[in-house]
């Protein structure tokens, strides 16, 4: 990636060079002559030389794209939470854990085949004990395959069957060993109580596949491709980067909130 980068950094390096001689040349006609004979290997040859003098160059026009892009995104971001800020915050389809009532929600994307979404599971139950005011919705977004999707459709059905234990649903299919698919998503929902006629006839229910569909829709709106993902006040963090960065944006988004300016 950084490699492509700096490509399309060298090139447009060679078209700002050809435009400085095509600038240069039009107000000096001393000098249109000559501009004219220099071709464009010959320019490129002459910024290649430079480039290879002064490589630093290349890494400053990569950093301030990087930083060009992500304040673009980051920009972006805020106008989509604002815009579905109900569909992301308070979807009734969702599962909430922690205070329902608290003041600061953070809004997970995850899947239950998804290696960083386990270890990113002790960081929620910290921040939730940490936090008495947090408020945790676990929005099911299934990516990794039929099997993630299956074992979702389950997750999905207990969840409106039987949602004082989806946390603890959620713990011990997420926290299992082995891949999540329908057939041990039924088995820990059995193992917790729920009919399994019931729980069988709730997973036919086509409002779980229009649910998944409108996260799909979500996600992409917000650039969200991979699993774990949080939406934590006005901004998106993408990957498990761990409880202390979570807890950064918890700090900042409740600052936030109590600046009506903000």
């Amino acid at each position: 990636m950084k490699k492509a980068i700096l490509l399309g950094t060298t090139g447009i390096a060679v078209a700002f060079a050809m435009l400085a001689i095509g600038a240069f040349a039009q107000p000096n006609a001393a000098y249109a002559q000559n501009a004219q004979q220099l071709d464009r290997k010959e320019v490129e040859k002459i910024v290649r030389e430079y480039l290879l003098d002064n490589p630093e160059i290349l890494l400053d026009m990569q950093n301030a794209l990087e930083t060009k892009q992500k304040e673009a995104q980051r920009t972006a971001a805020i106008e989509t939470i604002k815009q579905y800020k109900d569909e992301i915050f308070n979807s009734p389809s969702d599962g909430v854990v922690g205070n329902p009532n608290g003041k600061i929600t953070i809004v997970e994307f995850y899947d239950y085949n998804c290696a960083y979404c386990k270890r990113a599971r002790a960081d929620m139950h910290a921040l939730m004990q940490e936090n008495p005011d947090l408020r945790f919705v676990l929005k099911e977004f299934p990516i990794l395959g039929p099997d993630s999707q299956k074992a979702h459709v389950v997750s999905m059905a207990f969840l409106k069957l039987m949602p004082e234990k989806y946390l603890e649903y959620h713990d011990k299919l997420l926290g299992g060993e082995g891949r999540a698919g329908e057939e041990r998503a039924i088995k820990v929902a059995l193992e917790l109580g729920a009919d399994e006629a019931k729980l069988r006839e709730g997973m036919k229910d086509p409002a779980i596949i229009d649910t998944f569909n409108k996260t799909y829709d979500l996600a992409n709106k917000l650039s969200i491709s991979g699993t774990p993902s949080y939406v934590v006040g006005n901004e998106v963090v993408f990957g498990a980067l761990g409880k202390d960065v979570l807890t950064e944006k918890i700090v900042a988004a409740r600052a936030c909130k109590e600046d009506a300016t903000c």
